[in-house]
């Protein structure tokens, strides 16, 4: 199993949990670095991954959503500038403890993540998604797992549908409906997500309901009588939405399952680094621990 972290929902949280007070020789804040630093040797020391990649977002005003849809997240306020530095020095962080660490121009840590899970997939391997975006989500597949480390418990492929209503193959449809607030997606008016989740039961896709608006009509859904209407009159708001919610599973990574290794981490790469953050003697005596680890687990 590849063991894939969505690297923003542990940074900010180490940022939001950490007491600020850890600073670097030139009084930058470094407690966003020392958070994400302990949650990854605590995942590792767990689970001890034959497989493991970090994805980040490429932070910036340009993106591949944005450029179809321009209010793409726009409600949501920039990072603070004593965040934003320590996300540099995170990616030094994976590479230094022998995690293979993406970003990608244009999009973001979701499209890497479905990317390097059909690369895994292709291999025969599974997928654990350490994540709390429900995003996420459409990618399950049997065997894989939807994981918040640290927090929500595991789930599996059916168990997503009994947690957001949804069957995987069709969260992304769903959320074209429903629209995702947190993203600034409006879906369609008079559309929440139970409605949504009431039509992905009923219809196999998008395709499957436009094709066949007559019979939502005869569905036992609040308003079905008037449902139809509202979704042919927002057809191309729901289809520009659907590329919005859907993950890119294509980026051309140039990386195999061999890249993808977890390798033993460099001590004194890390001390170094750990010196240059001001931190203490704790990540250093996780960092031996995970070096006397097995290189690799099946």
């Amino acid at each position: 199993m590849i063991f894939l972290v969505d690297a923003s929902v542990y940074v900010f949280r180490a940022y939001h949990s950490m007491l600020p007070d850890m600073r670097d020789a030139d009084g930058n804040p470094t407690h966003a670095v020392f958070g994400f630093a302990r949650f990854l040797g605590d995942l590792i020391e767990r689970v001890r991954p034959a497989y493991m990649a970090v994805a980040f977002d490429q932070r910036g005003q340009h993106s591949y959503r944005r450029g179809i849809y321009p209010s793409y997240k726009a409600n949501r306020e920039p990072a603070p500038a004593a965040l934003t530095q320590q996300f540099g020095r995170c990616r030094e962080l994976c590479r230094h403890l022998g995690i293979a660490e993406f970003v990608y121009p244009e999009y973001e840590a979701d499209d890497i993540i479905g990317t390097l899970a059909g690369v895994m997939r292709a291999a025969g391997v599974r997928a654990a998604f350490i994540t709390r975006d429900k995003d996420l989500a459409q990618l399950m597949r049997d065997g894989d797992l939807f994981w918040d480390f640290g927090a929500r418990g595991q789930f599996g492929y059916h168990d997503i549908e009994r947690h957001f209503g949804v069957q995987p193959e069709r969260f992304a449809d769903y959320l074209a409906l429903a629209g995702d607030e947190s993203d600034n997606i409006p879906g369609v008016p008079g559309v929440g997500h139970r409605t949504a989740a009431s039509l992905m039961k009923a219809f196999a896709s998008l395709d499957d309901l436009y094709d066949d608006l007559e019979r939502v009509a005869r569905l036992k859904i609040r308003g079905s009588g008037t449902l139809g209407a509202r979704l042919a009159a927002h057809r191309d708001a729901v289809y520009l939405a659907q590329r919005l919610t859907r993950i890119a599973c294509d980026l051309p990574l140039g990386v195999g399952a061999a890249g993808l290794v977890r390798r033993a981490p460099d001590l004194a790469a890390l001390s170094r680094l750990y010196d240059r953050l001001g931190f203490g003697p704790f990540l250093r005596k996780q960092g031996t621990r995970l070096a006397q680890l097995p290189a690799a687990y099946a």
